[in-house]
């Protein structure tokens, strides 16, 4: 497409078609992701059918495979409206009445075999890739659903925040330290309903909840010279601005300060910076805030609010994740377990990466394998998370592996620099899964696979074989 314009336009055609299909529809089956962008995904689809007053009902799935795709074929709902997923397996897709809302990059084999191009077999699909736009960067699985729901009706504008939650859990502010694409039409819609507020300041998580210290201490992009990682240095940081770090016994946090303590905060750290030879171009951009939540909770930032439902999608507990999207008071202490659950397991992660020095580099990719001591649920973040620390190259892509009840899980993270390069690990995980007998897709910068145990090796030859032609 020559233009944005017009790129957004039929993108707009396809979720309109795809609108049309849901409200012919009887009853409908969502079938969603478990991570923070399905979860969001499937709840703006949930209040968009009670308000069209269709009967439905939610099922989250881990992943797709030739089993979930047996699944969606054989449900007796009248349409499968399928969000965050099922873009890499429309081939496997036989049944009449799907609708899939997704933004990974689609199924080649099904590309090649369309006859027409919103319709093959009774599918509706909606994905910007077939749009010319960057599904890893441009919308989420969320937002593409959101717009779908738009299209069934504009008062559903009030679904935008969640939308900017699931684009947020899939760290879509990540490279431009905003949003970009038609991202920026969603925060749009969301700002303009008055439900999320953009400001400029440090993009560090834990603005609402953690503790100052902890909030400077655990800053990995970028790494602050004497202050990541040193809960001491941090804070006799804050005591040499004059910063109280409690206020009536309680731990102060980002938010709680005033505007000249955040700015005395600031120009410290830049000055560390500087002083370093290291760049703070990254200390700072976007940040969002939900004007309908209170202070101090973990609902008012996005990026906390999207790892509280990354937390309950990754440890099998993804309804209560929807229930906080819709608004349920008692679904946050429901997930308090889970939160902690998954700092936990993190850390844990984080800590037998470094500790045992997992990570081996071979020409054109890095790997590490977990076996059964990281959970396959979170290998993948802790991939994208150990990339470029502590000594690992971002110049090659992290390839992560963990035992799973299917087999082996494969997680494939890279820094975005390299898709200019030539990098699409959508395309790589995917071909050498298959190669092993595998499945896998996902975005040019982070994919996934499941393999059969005991492949890896072979898989890893196969992945450099296809990313050393990419990126020559």
């Amino acid at each position: 497409m020559s233009n944005d314009h017009e790129r957004y336009a039929r993108f707009e055609l396809d979720a309109s078609r795809a609108a049309a299909a849901i409200k012919d529809a009887d009853d409908v089956l969502i079938v969603a992701h478990i991570d923070a962008d399905g979860i969001s995904a499937a709840a703006i689809a949930s209040r968009t059918l009670d308000r069209l007053g269709k009967p439905h009902d939610v099922t989250f799935l881990k992943k797709m495979d030739e089993a979930s795709a047996d699944y969606v074929n054989k449900s007796s709902a009248s349409l499968v409206w399928m969000v965050d997923l099922g873009s890499g397996y429309l081939s496997y897709l036989t049944r009449q009445g799907v609708v899939v809302a997704d933004h990974h990059v689609p199924d080649p084999k099904w590309m090649a075999g369309q006859t027409s191009l919103f319709d093959f077999s009774g599918l509706v699909h909606v994905n910007p890739h077939c749009c010319g736009m960057d599904g890893s960067g441009e919308i989420s699985g969320a937002g593409v659903t959101y717009v779908i729901s738009k299209q069934i009706d504009p008062n559903n504008k009030d679904l935008a925040y969640l939308a900017i939650i699931g684009a947020t859990g899939d760290v879509q502010d990540h490279a431009h330290l905003r949003f970009t694409g038609y991202n920026r039409r969603i925060l749009s819609d969301a700002a303009d309903n008055g439900d999320i507020t953009v400001d400029n300041d440090l993009r560090l998580f834990g603005r609402e909840t953690r503790p100052l210290t902890q909030f400077i201490q655990y800053c990995n992009d970028p790494v602050i010279p004497g202050l990541t990682s040193d809960g001491t240095g941090c804070s006799k940081f804050f005591t040499d601005l004059n910063i109280d770090l409690k206020d009536n016994g309680t731990w102060r946090a980002w938010n709680d300060l005033d505007d000249n303590e955040k700015d005395a905060v600031k120009i410290s750290l830049i000055e560390i910076l500087e002083r370093s030879g290291s760049s703070a171009e990254r200390l700072m951009g976007e940040v969002c805030t939900l004007t309908g939540s209170k202070k101090r909770s973990e609902l008012r930032d996005a990026k906390e609010f999207a790892t509280l439902l990354n937390s309950c999608g990754r440890y099998d507990d993804a309804p209560v994740g929807m229930r906080i999207c819709l608004g349920d008071k008692n679904a946050l202490s429901d997930a308090a377990k889970n939160r902690s659950e998954h700092k936990k397991q993190l850390s844990i992660a984080m800590n037998l990466i470094r500790q045992k020095n997992l990570v081996r580099e071979r020409e054109w990719v890095q790997y590490f394998h977990a076996h059964g001591e990281i959970r396959d649920t979170v290998v993948g973040i802790a991939a994208g998370m150990i990339l470029g620390l502590d000594g690992v190259r971002n110049d090659k892509p992290m390839i992560a592996f963990a035992n799973a009840d299917d087999g082996v899980k494969v997680s494939a993270r890279a820094d975005k620099s390299l898709v200019i390069k030539g990098l699409d690990l959508s395309f790589a995980v995917k071909t050498a899964a298959e190669h092993v007998g595998g499945f896998g897709g996902g975005h040019n910068v982070a994919a996934g696979a499941t393999i059969p145990a005991g492949r890896e090796y072979d898989f890893l030859h196969m992945i450099e074989r296809i990313i050393a032609s990419q990126i020559t």
